[in-house]
């Protein structure tokens, strides 16, 4: 992604609706960046002045978008996606990261804004609400009105002002009843985790305290792990439909977006100096010090799994903050590394023999751990808070945490056994961290370089040292 350059024009910022809306949701919040920023508000196809427009998929709408941009060649630009919107807005951008393919001329992008964002996984949501959302859209017009009004009213925290109410209940009416029920039966359905992955480009979610079903919990499991940078707030008061309901929040939040500057890279755990000068030592073979050297890499923000999904990633990630907590800043990302064993089908070369291979029991952990917190608390288990995950991981260490779903979960034995291990595979890889071997003062790296005879001691007497042995800091890995 480009740099923020302060002294550059400001982006412009291209706007997705929510199902049911229209390009006309966002005219306050333009209002409200007059001066700030140009927006451009777009109808998808099915909505506003697109309802003629046919192409109802998220890659048929993503396509859409992309031609309305293409059409302004914008130099910098963001795009704000609200519910329906933002699942599009996901699959436009993973395309432009991915510069090779079609859309690589719209590398502009600096920054995503999604609001109550439809997730990239299937949008939760009980079969029969579906069956009864798309039934009244062809029934007729009192009773579409009726159910149009309800709609939007079920949606809001507090009542819209009658012109906005008037406003959002005709786009719902004047929407293509081929694109409602296409939403409904097949584009919320659509999986796009893996397709997604985790996107480099800085994104803020904004999410209504009210909003029952895409809420902050959703957007935090849901949506957050498929976004390296990013920030999620909650607009207190809030339902579903943010740019009606606190146009003046989310254009402040959309232009101090903009304005921020380019995060730096994050740093690896720093390695002492005494200890780096040992590592390059002719003390140490070469075979190790390539490994050291590799070990403290610093760690991609970005990281792609390939063994589990981004969503399963960080409810690895929190188990991980509550087994072996690091500080915040310059953590290893322990969980990167164990997927990265998982992904490439290396490791310790042994498994509990009730468990399966450890791609599938980590996977099948994962979601037992995610199922278990949505069945005693409503909310996935990297949305709880670290007493109630440290709760769940007690039960799971006890063998009373079991999976609802055999076929895709672990049962309580296996819980039990699959815990050890994640806790064995964390340990060794923290240990491993040349940070950590500094803080505890480990000399056995020194113990032969690449001569022949090996290098070795000579002081090995009680507590006997040599010059050249590190001395251990004591301090928390940073």
């Amino acid at each position: 992604m480009p740099d923020t350059d302060p002294n550059a024009p400001p982006p412009t910022l291209f706007c997705l609706h929510f199902l049911g809306g229209s390009a006309r949701e966002w005219t306050q919040v333009s209002e409200r960046l007059a001066g700030r920023m140009r927006c451009v508000p777009i109808d998808l196809p099915g909505f506003g002045t697109s309802a003629d427009l046919s192409g109802y998929t998220v890659t048929e709408m993503a396509d859409h978008v992309a031609g309305r941009i293409r059409a302004e060649a914008p130099k910098r630009w963001m795009l704000a996606g609200h519910s329906m919107g933002a699942k599009v807005a996901l699959a436009l951008a993973r395309r432009i990261e991915d510069t090779e393919g079609a859309e690589a001329d719209l590398g502009g992008l600096i920054g995503l804004v999604l609001l109550a964002g439809s997730p990239p996984s299937p949008e939760p949501m009980p079969e029969d609400k579906r069956r009864e959302m798309m039934a009244w859209i062809d029934a007729d017009p009192a009773t579409r009105r009726t159910e149009a009004e309800a709609f939007i009213t079920a949606n809001v925290a507090a009542p819209l002002v009658p012109d906005l109410m008037e406003r959002a209940v005709e786009d719902v009416l004047r929407a293509e009843p081929a694109a409602w029920k296409a939403w409904f039966a097949h584009g919320s359905r659509e999986d796009w985790c893996e397709r997604i992955g985790v996107l480099h480009t800085p994104a803020l979610i904004l999410a209504g305290s009210e909003d029952a079903d895409l809420g902050t919990p959703a957007q935090i499991c849901l949506m957050a792990p498929h976004l390296a940078e990013v920030t999620v707030i909650t607009l207190e008061g809030a339902g579903h439909l943010l740019p009606l309901e606190r146009p003046d929040a989310v254009a402040d939040h959309i232009a101090a977006l903009a304005a921020a500057p380019k995060t730096a890279a994050p740093k690896g755990p720093r390695v002492d100096d005494a200890y780096e000068k040992l590592i390059a030592s002719d003390r140490v073979n070469s075979r190790l010090r390539a490994a050291l050297r590799a070990r403290a890499a610093p760690d991609d923000p970005a990281y792609q799994p390939t063994a589990l999904d981004p969503v399963e990633l960080a409810v690895l990630r929190s188990v991980l903050d509550r087994v072996l907590p690091q500080d915040s800043l310059g953590r290893i990302d322990i969980a990167a590394r164990i997927e990265a064993r998982l992904g490439s089908g290396s490791g310790d070369g042994w498994r509990f023999a009730d468990l399966p291979p450890d791609p599938l029991a980590y996977r099948a952990a994962l979601r037992t751990l995610d199922d278990a917190g949505h069945a005693a608390h409503g909310i996935g288990f990297h949305a709880l808070d670290g007493a109630r995950q440290d709760a769940l991981l007690k039960a799971a260490e006890a063998g009373d945490l079991a999976g609802r779903d055999e076929t895709k979960q672990l049962d309580a034995h296996r819980m039990t056994l699959w815990f050890e291990d994640l806790r064995s595979d964390a340990v060794r890889i923290y240990l491993a961290h040349p940070a950590t071997l500094a803080a505890m003062g480990f000399s056995g790296i020194g113990a032969g370089g690449d001569g022949v005879p090996e290098i070795g001691f000579t002081a090995v007497g009680l507590n006997e040292r040599e010059a050249w042995e590190p001395v251990a800091t004591g301090e928390e890995v940073r």
